[in-house]
C-alpha cells in the first residue's frame, strides 16, 4: 500500500552527524521526505552529500537532534518484515564494495589481462545475486542500461561507465523503497547521460521513490525539489595564490613523447582500438574525446604501462619501444596520472597529504619524502583549497576531496606525460576552476598533457589539439 501523497517518509529534526574520526560533516540538519516527493542533493566539494547518502542507509549514527522512519513504520503496517532502513534503502555510490566485489582484492591491470582469475564474477550473476529477478527480469535491466552484451564479461573488466550502469541494475533489480544514487551520471557520455535520466524519470513516473545527488547544473526537470547542503558557508581553506609560468612551448621541446604506429587490440573476436597512428611532442597539450566503449581506457593502458599487449604493438614512449628493456616503472616515473580506475583502487590507509605525495614514488604505498617535495604536495594543497584536509585519512574524505588529492599526487612531480582522464569527476565548479587555473599557469612548457572528457567546457585552454575516437578508431585528428 502505497502512502498518500505528503505523508512523511524520512525526517532528519535538527541531526548533526559526523565521519569517522569525529569531524561534523551535517549540522542542525532539518529535511523531510514525503511521498510523492523526488529529491535532488546539491553542493560543494566537502558539503556531506556522500555522508547524507550513507546516513540514509543507517551507517552513521546522528549524535544529536533526531532521524526518523515513518516509511519503516508505514511498511511494518503493512505485513512487511522490516527491522533496519538497510533493508529497503539501496544507495549506488562512487565505489562498489561489498562482499560481492571490493576492489582492495584486485588489482588495475587485471581488468586488460585476456585470461580471467578461476571462476570470476560475471555481471550475469552479479546482477542475479541478492535479488530475486528471473534471467528474463535481469536480461530486461541489462537492455535498458545498454550492458545486456556484456553479461558474460568479468564484473572487473567493464568500463567505468559500464560499472556504474551496472550497480544501478542491480539496485533497481532489488525493488528498493528508496534509491539514492550517487551522481548516476558520472563516466557517462552525453548520449549514456541522456539515456540514464530518461530511464529513471520513467521510473519515478512508476512509483520509484529516489534520491538523485547530483551537480546543480545536471538536475532532471523530473525532480520535485532540491537539497542543496552547504549553502552559504564560508570557505573553511580559501586557495592560495600561486606563481604563474609565463611563455609558450618553445621549439626546442619538439621531440616525440608518445608514438603508436598502427595499433590494434583485441580481447577474442572483440577489436578494442583498431590501427591507431598517433603522435604526440613535447609540449602539446591534447583532448581525448570520444563516445563510452570508443577505446579511450585501452589507449591510455597501453602508454601507462598497464595493458599488456602493449608489447605486441609499436607503442613508443620517449623514443624508446615498450617491450624493449625498459620497466614497468621506468615507464611510470616520467607519467603523472588521474583517472577513475586508478580512484577505485586506491585504498592505502594513508593521510591525504601522505596519498599525494605517493606520487614521487609512484607506488601507492608510503615513502620516504624530502623538505621539498612536502613543501610542493603543500603547495598544491593550497592552490585547489584543501590544506585543511592535508592530515586527514583520505579513506574519510568525500569522493570529491578524494579526486582533488589525486590531482595533486598525478601533478606533483611535474611529469613529462601527464595523463588526466575524467580528472573533474565529482568536482564542483569551483574546485574545477582552481584546478582548470593551475593547469593553465602552471604546466612547465615541455610538459605534454592527454586530457579525457566527456565536457569540452571542462578542457583548460592550454589543451589546443584533439584525438577523438569513435569504435576503437581514429575519428578526428586535429
Amino acid at each position: 500500500m502505497t502512502p498518500p501523497p505528503r505523508t512523511p517518509l524520512v525526517v532528519f529534526d535538527r541531526a548533526t552527524v559526523a565521519r569517522p574520526g569525529g569531524r561534523v560533516v551535517l549540522d542542525g540538519l532539518s529535511w523531510t521526505i514525503r511521498a510523492g516527493e523526488t529529491w535532488a542533493v546539491t553542493g560543494p566539494v566537502g558539503a556531506g552529500k556522500t555522508t547524507l547518502a550513507e546516513t540514509l542507509l543507517g551507517k552513521h549514527a546522528v549524535r544529536s537532534g533526531s532521524l526518523a522512519w515513518p516509511l519503516l513504520d508505514h511498511l511494518r503496517a503493512a505485513g512487511r518484515p522490516v527491522t533496519y532502513a538497510s533493508d529497503v534503502v539501496r544507495h549506488v555510490a562512487f565505489k562498489e564494495d561489498s562482499r560481492l566485489f571490493s576492489y582492495a582484492g584486485h588489482y588495475y591491470q587485471q581488468r586488460f589481462e585476456f585470461a580471467d582469475a578461476d571462476a570470476p564474477l560475471t555481471l550475469a550473476a552479479y546482477l542475479r545475486s541478492g535479488t530475486a529477478a528471473t534471467d528474463e527480469e535481469i536480461r530486461d535491466a541489462a537492455r535498458r542500461l545498454g550492458i545486456e552484451e556484456r553479461l558474460p564479461v568479468s564484473f572487473i573488466k567493464l568500463s567505468n561507465g559500464q560499472t556504474r550502469r551496472a550497480r544501478l541494475a542491480r539496485a533497481l533489480l532489488a525493488r528498493p523503497e528508496l534509491l539514492v544514487l550517487d551522481d548516476p551520471f558520472l563516466g557517462l557520455d552525453a548520449a549514456g547521460r541522456e539515456n540514464v535520466a530518461a530511464l529513471l524519470g520513467g521510473l519515478v513516473a512508476d512509483g520509484l521513490r529516489l534520491v538523485l545527488i547530483c551537480p546543480p547544473t545536471a538536475v532532471p526537470g523530473w525532480v520535485t525539489d532540491v537539497l542543496e547542503l552547504g549553502a552559504g558557508r564560508e570557505e573553511p581553506n580559501p586557495p592560495a595564490p600561486f606563481p604563474k609560468r609565463e611563455g609558450g612551448v618553445s621549439p626546442g621541446f619538439a621531440s616525440p613523447v608518445v608514438e603508436l604506429r598502427n595499433v590494434t587490440v583485441s580481447h577474442g573476436h572483440q577489436t578494442i582500438l583498431d590501427d591507431i597512428t598517433w603522435t604526440v611532442r613535447a609540449g602539446e597539450r591534447w583532448a581525448v574525446v570520444g563516445p563510452n566503449g570508443s577505446g579511450k581506457t585501452t589507449l591510455l593502458s597501453l602508454l601507462c604501462g598497464d595493458h599488456p599487449q602493449a608489447y605486441s604493438n609499436d607503442v613508443r614512449l620517449f623514443g624508446q619501444r615498450r617491450g624493449t628493456g625498459e620497466s614497468v616503472w621506468d615507464v611510470k616515473r616520467r607519467v603523472g596520472l588521474v583517472s577513475p580506475e586508478f580512484h577505485l583502487y586506491f585504498a592505502e590507509p594513508l593521510a591525504a597529504a601522505r596519498a599525494a605525495a605517493t606520487g614521487f614514488s609512484d607506488a601507492v604505498a608510503d615513502r620516504p619524502t624530502t623538505a621539498a617535495q612536502d613543501a610542493a604536495v603543500g603547495e598544491l594543497f593550497a592552490a585547489f583549497g584543501i590544506s585543511s584536509l592535508a592530515g586527514r585519512r583520505f579513506q574519510h574524505l568525500s569522493t570529491g576531496e578524494q579526486r582533488l588529492v589525486l590531482i595533486a599526487r598525478a601533478l606533483v612531480k611535474r611529469p613529462p606525460l601527464l595523463i588526466l582522464d575524467e580528472p573533474f569527476q565529482g568536482l564542483d565548479a569551483a574546485a574545477v576552476g582552481r584546478v582548470r587555473d593551475w593547469l593553465d599557469g602552471n604546466l612547465a612548457p615541455e610538459q605534454a598533457v592527454l586530457f579525457v572528457t566527456h565536457d569540452p567546457a571542462e578542457l583548460p585552454r592550454a589543451v589546443t589539439r584533439r584525438l577523438r575516437l569513435s569504435a576503437g578508431r581514429v575519428a578526428e585528428l586535429a
